[in-house]
């Protein structure tokens, strides 16, 4: 039967960057995040026995090797709950540019592992939905459930899940994300990951994880915005001093990035009140409040060099379409 999902990117305000066990992605620690309402994946999965073997169509074309053996590998998860080999039809769309640092991998997994599930005949449960996809994109795991969420870092395959904190519509606040890449990284994620205990200062951001989940939850229970941006902008800046200080080094920003968070900065000076975040690529996430929104969008649009603008305010997770 033929299903097909959209899920939504997201963005993390508490970051993610290396794992406590590679195969099974689980993450070093806890990450709090919200959906993304304009950057999503839609996916449709059709498992039927006419099929001889797995057909993988991503963005209009049929995926790459490595692509497909990805995305194979997910549906032999779906294959061995399921009990049976059967073979898929895989087609998925993103709305914004893949393998650029707006988390492609998170909508993609997130959507195929419910799409794939449905398709097969399966009704998992949310958390077992959400381990079910990080196993395919660790982040995917964060685009299963609505709204504002956290990862659980868990150690083991059974207890490492994400989960809603919040709804949708919990807290009007807006992220405008800056495009200034649109081409895919050289360095993908799932290697960076593999690098981050090569930073001098990885254990020392580790072990203040915790108080930061802590702290952040905290300011969204409260809408606290000042306290809330400043803690995602800080938690931003270290993520990427372990990416910069790993062996080899790793430079997502570009000139462009560094001009924006600048920008960002001297905005809040002027009395705007916004905050940066930057996942793993170049483009920046500017965060403000619904009564700020007109102005960003213009402020940042009017920055030479920004390639596109798109406007995201909290989604619900993974569903049917």
């Amino acid at each position: 039967m033929k299903i097909t999902v959209k899920a939504p990117a997201n963005i993390a305000f508490i970051k993610y960057w290396g794992k406590r066990n590679e195969k099974l992605r689980i993450p070093a620690n806890s990450s709090i995040s919200t959906n993304l309402s304009n950057a999503f994946s839609v996916t449709s999965v059709d498992f039927d026995d006419k099929f001889k073997e797995d057909i993988v169509n991503i963005d209009g074309v049929n995926s790459s090797k490595g692509e497909k053996e990805r995305v194979v590998k997910h549906l032999d998860l779906i294959r061995k709950i399921l009990g049976k080999s059967i073979h898929a039809e895989v087609v998925s769309k993103n709305n914004f540019p893949k393998a650029s640092g707006i988390a492609s991998s998170a909508s993609g997994f997130a959507a195929l592992t419910l799409a794939a599930s449905l398709s097969a005949g399966l009704k998992l449960s949310k958390k077992d939905l959400s381990i079910l996809a990080r196993l395919g994109s660790g982040s995917a795991c964060r685009s299963i459930p609505d709204g504002f969420v956290e990862w659980k870092e868990g150690t083991r395959n059974e207890d490492s899940y994400a989960y809603s904190l919040y709804p949708a519509n919990y807290w009007d606040i807006y992220d405008v994300i800056a495009i200034v890449g649109q081409t895919s990284k050289k360095v993908s994620s799932t290697e960076g990951h593999t690098l981050s205990k090569s930073s001098p200062f990885y254990k020392a951001r580790i072990s203040g994880m915790n108080s930061k989940v802590k702290e952040i939850k905290l300011a969204l229970k409260n809408k606290d915005f000042t306290k809330f941006g400043n803690i995602l902008e800080a938690e931003a800046v270290n993520m990427h001093t372990v990416m910069m200080t790993s062996n080899p080094p790793l430079f997502y920003w570009t000139p462009k990035t560094l001009e924006i968070i600048l920008k960002v900065i001297e905005w809040r000076s002027q009395g705007l009140e916004v905050y940066f975040t930057i996942d793993a690529g170049p483009n920046v996430h500017v965060i403000c409040e619904r009564k700020n929104l007109e102005k960003v969008k213009v402020k940042v649009a009017l920055i030479a060099g920004v390639k596109e603008v798109l406007i995201n305010k909290p989604a619900s997770g993974a569903h049917i379409i």
